[in-house]
């Protein structure tokens, strides 16, 4: 019953912030907030200096699988399921950027089905991040409370990139199906453990999705994003983690 409410609550945290990131008006404008630049900075340094070194740990049980399904030719498992999360990823936001330049009507929204692919796609990264609660938690308290500052950090992020996009349609249906997928994620941790092997590959499909999810925020020059946030952001939060 303790281990339920150490993931509950970060649940619980994990899901308001998506109701109510959009609401922050002070992260809104260009040049960038330097508050979510910084967000972006704990995100990536959390996913280089504490799931990289797990999936290293990983790619251990998930070569020992391959070797016995006769797949032992593919020796780099987990990173090549961080590439397909960044790539997937990739492909999603291209997609959007390109349909809402090619609007009709001078409508500066992608379509209606690229908005379902894309918070479909969405949906399943956060059921993905509802599910790994569960992993962390069977480590300990601190491993739950480092994830969640992590991920909610990068939901604000997540959130303006995506309410830039579709606007209202983000705002009325996109974060509902959001914050329901990281409760379905949720219960499904809650009733369905996975392999280690398993669980590294997600854990290594996730790290990618996080790394594409923050640069193309970050990255584009319209953006007139603050370097110096980022660079805070990542040197502080790797600070944390290694003095942990």
């Amino acid at each position: 019953m303790p281990g339920f409410f150490i993931t509950l609550l970060p649940l619980v945290g994990l899901m308001i912030v998506h109701l109510f990131a959009g609401k922050l008006k002070f992260l809104e404008g260009v040049p960038r907030s330097i508050w979510l630049s910084g967000a972006g900075g704990v995100s990536v340094a959390y996913v280089f200096l504490h799931l990289f070194p797990e999936l290293q740990e990983g790619q251990e049980h998930v070569q020992e699988v391959a070797r016995q399904q006769g797949l032992s030719f593919l020796k780099h498992h987990m990173y090549l399921m961080a590439l397909l999360g960044l790539v997937i990823f990739y492909g999603l936001e291209r997609m959007a950027i390109t349909s809402r330049a090619a609007g009709k009507g001078g409508a500066d929204t992608p379509p209606p089905a690229v908005f379902w692919i894309h918070i479909l796609s969405f949906a399943v990264y956060n059921a993905l991040i509802g599910y790994l609660l569960h992993q962390r938690e069977r480590q300990d308290w601190q491993e739950v409370l480092l994830y969640f500052v992590a991920m909610a950090l990068h939901f604000v992020v997540n959130d303006f990139g995506l309410k830039e996009h579709y606007k209202e349609r983000y705002r009325h249906v996109g974060r509902w199906c959001l914050v329901l997928s990281l409760a379905v994620g949720w219960m499904v941790g809650l009733a369905l453990a996975v392999s280690e092997a398993a669980t590294a590959l997600l854990l290594a499909f996730l790290a990618g999705g996080v790394i594409l999810n923050v640069l193309k925020e970050e990255l584009p020059e319209e953006r007139k994003s603050f370097f110096s946030a980022f660079l805070v952001g990542a040197a502080a939060y790797s600070l944390l983690l290694l003095l942990l």
